[in-house]
């Protein structure tokens, strides 16, 4: 992955709705590139290119048995990318667990004033 780290190129990866579709599939089971583009609107060569997007993210891996070339999740990269969101959504409950402690308190504020 020259020029980009791994976290980047996992959430451009994620960025195509297409590839998500694809790592949705391959979280129930492995498949081919023809099993792959079936439930999908876009061409093989196509699906081969997000695939090829995805294999240099990290997040599948592609075996070859015979003619039988197949694509397989691989999880880890997003528990990277999900343990790094987790740090802002912690920021973030925080914060809005903050917020509501502030608007409460106003609230009590004003109607003591009433």
């Amino acid at each position: 992955m020259a020029g980009t780290d791994q976290l980047s190129a996992v959430f451009a990866a994620l960025a195509d709705p297409t590839r998500r579709t694809i790592l949705a599939q391959l979280a129930e089971r492995d498949a081919t590139v023809t099993e792959l583009t079936e439930p999908l609107p876009i061409s093989m060569p196509a699906v081969s290119r997000h695939l090829k997007v995805l294999e240099r993210a990290a997040l599948i891996s592609r075996t070859r048995t015979g003619k039988w070339r197949g694509s397989r999740l691989e999880a880890a990269p997003l528990r990277e990318a999900a343990d790094w969101i987790e740090r802002y959504r912690r920021f973030w409950d925080s914060s809005l667990t903050r917020l509501d402690a502030h608007l409460a308190a106003v609230q009590a504020a004003a109607e003591k004033e009433l």
